[in-house]
Formats: structure tokens, sequence, C-alpha cells
């Protein structure tokens, strides 16, 4: 009896050890830059404030099953030098996870999932020294001109990096990446998404867009030029939210994305971010899981990582 008590607690603290190590993303086998993912989930997360249903019920008392809201990393483990892209509310678990010092932090818009994670960097709590922050032309007046924000400025705390739609920034001898104009609901500031180059892989991030059709660009030539794409999986289909106008919220649906991109020949590196928390793409096993799964496309996971 006491030799199987020490097997039980040795296997505890094994699956306790790995699900812990399993939060420091940063790779320490990778020679080569990477992206990863550092959450899944619409702005406001799952589970979503003031939601009882049953997309959230279970989610509430059990933090391993919290989809942290959608952001990836870029990571040089030869530098050590890593980058966010959005400042999400989630944003002090996912920069400690990265492991990396943080050489600045790429904004796509002006929506609360995007940028409020940088009222970390205030004074109340990190009290950051310029730590740089790329932002487009009406995202960084933004930041600039309304509270608190602009404290972040005045105290130093950010540096604001202007930025232009397809102009490449060299991040370092290894890193590149490129913003690029996307159609959305650009209330406060333009919305972009992000070309992210290595020595030899290239990876496009767009987290919010309107329909696809709506785009100057053609997504199956984006999806086709890139090795690995994570889209805007927002919602899965036109029936998910009942009583609600989806063309307030007129996001691609995964099942008009995986229409359009059924002939993309790597469609098996086209991962769905920013889910929705009523998205059923993020329950475990779900028809909608298997239907995107056995289309042959993916649902991007936290901790997952691309090689570049």
């Amino acid at each position: 009896m006491k030799n199987y008590h020490i097997v039980l607690f040795l296997l505890i603290f094994s699956i306790f050890f790995a699900v812990n190590l399993n939060e420091s993303f940063t790779n320490k086998s990778f020679t080569n830059p990477y992206v990863i993912v550092l959450g899944i989930a619409q702005d406001g997360g799952a589970p979503h404030a003031g939601c009882i249903k049953e997309c959230c019920e279970e989610k509430w008392n059990n933090p391993t099953k919290h989809a942290r809201v959608s952001s990836i990393g870029i990571v040089d483990p030869v530098t050590e030098e890593s980058w966010i892209i959005d400042a999400t509310p989630d944003f002090a678990l996912q920069l400690t996870a990265l492991d990396n010092q943080l050489s600045g932090i790429f904004l796509t818009h002006a929506h609360i999932g995007h940028y409020t994670g940088l009222m970390h960097l205030g004074r109340e709590v990190m009290g950051a020294k310029e730590v740089t922050v790329y932002a487009m032309p009406r995202m960084k007046t933004f930041l600039e001109s309304n509270g608190p924000w602009n404290q972040l400025v005045a105290l130093n705390n950010i540096s604001i990096n202007e930025i232009s739609d397809n102009v490449k920034i060299t991040l370092n001898e290894h890193l590149s990446i490129t913003p690029f104009l996307v159609p959305h609901r650009d209330e406060y500031s333009e919305t972009v998404g992000y070309r992210i180059e290595g020595p030899n892989k290239s990876l496009v991030f767009i987290p919010d867009i309107d329909k696809w059709q709506k785009w100057d660009q053609d997504i199956k030539e984006v999806a086709s030029n890139n090795n690995y794409s994570l889209l805007d999986g927002t919602f899965y289909d036109i029936d998910e939210l009942p009583g609600r106008d989806m063309s307030e919220i007129p996001h691609p649906f995964i099942v008009e994305t995986m229409k359009l991109l059924e002939s993309v020949e790597n469609k098996r590196e086209i991962h769905f971010i920013h889910l929705n928390h009523t998205n059923p793409a993020l329950a475990k096993n779900s028809n909608a899981q298997d239907q995107i799964k056995n289309t042959g496309f993916n649902i991007a996971q936290r901790g997952q990582a691309f090689k570049l």
C-alpha cells in the first residue's frame, strides 16, 4: 500500500509538472525563429463575461479549459528576442509564457481584445520603459489622444513606432514583418494583418476581417503563397448567434472560408483563430471540430509553434 501511494504521488506530480512545463511556450530545442500561439479566443475570451450558457458553464471552474484571447508571439531563440502581436486582456499571462526579452508589440487595431493589455505597461503594474509599440497612423493617434493610453506615452512607458501598409519592417537578420490593411469595423483605427518571414518560411496572421469578398486581395493566393495561415474563425456559421443581426459583425464564417479555400493545396497549414466563445469549434470532439479537420483544415491551439 505504501508503494502504491508513492507511485500515485509520482504520477500526479509528473502530470502536474508536464502541464506547468507546457505553460512556458518558448521551445529551447528550436534554433530557427518561430511563431507561437498565445491565445485563440475572440476579444472577450472563453469563458466570456456574463455567459452562463453551456459553451462557458464548464469553463468557469476549470482554468485548464480557458481559451486566452487571440495573440501570437514571434520568437528568435538565438538572439533571445520576442515580439507579441496584439496586447490582449490576457497580456500578463501571455508575456510570461514567452520567457524571452520583449522587443516590441505589434497592434492590429483598436478593438478591446487587441490593445487594452497595454495597460500592464503603465505605472500601476510594470512601469515599463519605452517598450516599442508598432501601430498604424490612426491607431497611433488614437493612443496618443485618449486616456489612459496617452499617459503611457507621456510617462515613456511606451514608444510608438508608426508603420505603413505593405512596408516591411526588419526585426533582425533572421526576421521581418509586413503589415497589410484589411477591411473591418474601423471605428477608431485601421485594421491590419501581418506577414511574418523567417529564414525559410512565412506565416500570415489575420485575426479580424470582414467578408473575404470585401478585401482587395485574393485570400486563396495569400494562403497559397505562405507556408502557414492563421485566419479569422470568429464564427462557425450564420446560426451561431440566434437573434443577432450578423451583418453588424460580418466576419467570414468558418464554413464560408473552408468552401472558398477547398482547392488550396496547403490547407492543412490553414488554422482558424480568434474564435468566439459561442463557436462550437472550441468544443473538443464537436461536430464542428470534426468537420473542420475532416475537410483538411485546422484550429489553432495555444502553445502551437510554427517554425520559420
